[in-house]
């Protein structure tokens, strides 16, 4: 394949490579290293889950009044990266962020385990925490009032979507000499390019 190959659609063979770690026993393929930066340009990365992958991008869901959500807010782009020690791959993604709509936010919610909605009913993630008794007990209150009926996903718990521009992929190869693989994306448009190691 040259240089300025559009043949490939790098979405698909992401697909391909997430279901091939599935396949390949990765203890936990959906876990993805999510970077992003406040409004100084100041970084910070943490892990969330793939929870979606489509033509439009990545999504991860979480509690919008974190600290990830309001450096998403102030400054709307991320990096992810996912590695597979098994197959001996990763994906770099980088571009623009923006939340999911709220119809997907809820069919995901409606998804969750009971004891999931409820922890994250119970916490203002990234919030000061006087004492875990007093997480605890929120929890605990909540499962009681919900005891008989269906717990509301709360307003600020919210799901983000990458949408990507550059999309890396990288094979481990022998001496250090990985094959490295970007894709970028101009007008819509992927083109692709090698990289040395």
């Amino acid at each position: 394949m040259r240089p300025g190959d559009r043949s490939v659609d790098p979405i698909r063979r992401f697909q391909s490579w997430f279901a091939q770690a599935a396949r390949a026993g990765e203890r936990r393929p959906e876990e993805m290293a999510l970077a992003t930066a406040d409004r100084r340009g100041a970084p910070a990365v943490r892990y969330v889950l793939l929870r979606g992958i489509d033509e439009r991008g990545f999504v991860f869901y979480t509690d919008g009044r974190s600290r990830k959500g309001a450096e998403i807010r102030a400054n709307p782009r991320a990096a992810l990266a996912l590695y597979w020690g098994g197959t001996g791959k990763q994906v770099r993604i980088e571009g623009a962020i923006e939340e999911v709509e709220p119809e997907l936010v809820d069919a995901y919610w409606a998804r969750r385990s009971r004891e999931k909605r409820l922890a994250a009913a119970s916490s203002r993630q990234d919030a000061p925490l006087a004492r875990r008794a007093d997480l605890l007990e929120r929890f605990r209150a909540l499962r009681a009032l919900y005891r008989a009926k269906e717990l509301p996903r709360p307003a600020a718990w919210t799901g983000f979507r990458v949408i990507p521009d550059t999309i890396e992929f990288w094979i481990r190869r022998a001496h250090r000499l990985h094959h490295r693989e970007l894709f970028v994306r101009r007008a819509g448009v992927w083109r692709r390019r090698l990289l040395q190691p």
